[in-house]
């Protein structure tokens, strides 16, 4: 199976540009660029949006733009520095960001030669307050509708879905939106009915040198591990994975969970733990720098992710890269980062999350069936880098920059 990362559907796809530094192309020189995201990779609720929108950055830095990423302020961060070449500006609580990001984009307007708009379900408005002939790329990862009635008072979840729905709608009509999934794309003709074109863009993944060693293939047999690895919130029902460690514990005793990450949901994990007497079981380790996060991974016989809905699913491809088999439910982006019965397992409608991860830990307890199934998972990570990315959003804005004529010169 291949991913095309396609450009507008009425237009011959742009020419992708090369990585910066080969041959001294630097097709961005002097662009200015602002990336509009809620939150930045430091922040503790930071997801993979935010591993995307930097990772792009970092890409369109190399080929020479100016990037200004615009977001968030949590407590105790600065409101401006300049981390890896980009200028960071934080502004705003998470409801105040999208007052002062639209305003800072006007006041700054003549200084932006293009824009990302990261719509999390709500936009950044920023077709109202730039130049006229500054092109606008609408970055979407999901659709937020089931996220405002999950967690916000049916009131105000309405209103989020008018304005993630028919404002946005119109207001980005002639903005041309990326998106990191088939699912994704699917979603937003279908529930949001968008008016504008949208290309699909899938996440990367960390090049095979910044990923820890692959583990052995021969490791004598021991108890198998279980990892959750993303943010703790609600939707990603972390939950229904601690529960596999007394599910499974009569067939497999001594089974393992470690979840890795953190968020609101960190505390009522904790009390789930140990009022089911799973101490020890399933391990609550918090955030971990990526060298220990890689090992734990890549030392598990599967990556578990419960999650109601995804716009791709970072952690799938990352736990492929070290080799590791996702099980995850059947549901709009996970479908498109899970190969089932290739590098992993989806769970149907009428299926167990414990039924479908026992099959897989039996179908897994064969070493040539695991060394086959961990092959196809890094060929599929293959697939998938930050550079080709980068590259395609490189490629997609100068597009639209040569579409206007040079205005930006």
């Amino acid at each position: 199976m291949t991913v095309v990362f396609t450009g507008e559907p009425e237009a011959a796809a742009p020419p992708v540009p090369r990585a910066g530094g080969e041959g001294g192309e630097r097709p961005l020189a002097g662009i200015r660029v602002a990336m509009l995201n809620f939150r930045e990779p430091r922040q503790s609720t930071a997801g993979g949006a935010e591993e995307y929108a930097w990772q792009v950055s970092r890409f369109l830095l190399a080929q020479g733009a100016v990037v200004t990423f615009v977001t968030g302020r949590q407590r105790g961060q600065r409101r401006a520095e300049v981390l890896e070449g980009i200028r960071l500006r934080r502004m705003g609580n998470p409801y105040l960001v999208y007052v002062l990001v639209p305003l800072w984009l006007l006041f700054h307007r003549r200084r932006v030669d293009a824009v990302i708009d990261t719509m999390n379900g709500i936009p950044f408005f920023s077709p109202l307050v730039v130049r006229r002939r500054t092109p606008v790329l609408c970055l979407v990862h999901h659709v937020h509708d089931r996220q405002f009635h999950a967690f916000l008072p049916r009131w105000l979840a309405r209103i989020g879905c008018f304005v993630e729905g028919p404002v946005a709608r119109l207001l980005y009509r002639r903005c041309l939106t990326i998106t990191v999934s088939e699912s994704s794309k699917h979603e937003l003709a279908g529930k949001l009915r968008w008016l504008a074109p949208i290309t699909v863009v899938p996440n990367g993944c960390a090049e095979p040198e910044t990923v820890a060693p692959e583990p052995g293939r021969g490791e004598p047999a021991v108890a198998p591990t279980l990892v959750y690895a993303g943010r703790l919130v609600g939707h990603k029902r972390i939950e229904r994975v601690v529960d596999l460690a007394a599910h499974l514990d009569a067939s497999w005793p001594g089974l393992t969970v470690h979840v890795i990450g953190r968020g609101p949901e960190q505390g009522p994990l904790a009390r789930r733990i140990a009022d089911n007497g799973l101490h020890g079981r399933a391990v609550l380790h918090g955030y971990l720098p990526a060298a220990r996060k890689n090992a734990l991974l890549g030392a598990a016989r599967l990556n578990v992710t419960a999650s109601e809905f995804e716009g791709w699913g970072l952690t799938v491809i990352e736990a492929a890269a070290l080799g590791v088999p996702t099980v995850a439910y059947d549901v709009a982006g996970l479908r498109d980062s899970v190969r089932h019965g290739v590098t992993g397992w989806l769970v149907g409608e009428d299926e167990c999350l414990a039924d479908v991860v026992e099959r897989a830990l039996k179908e897994l307890s064969d070493p040539c069936r695991r060394a086959e199934v961990a092959d196809a998972c890094r060929a599929w990570a293959r697939e998938f880098t930050w550079a080709r990315t980068g590259a395609s959003i490189t490629g997609l804005i100068l597009a639209k920059l040569q579409d206007r004529g040079g205005a930006y010169q």
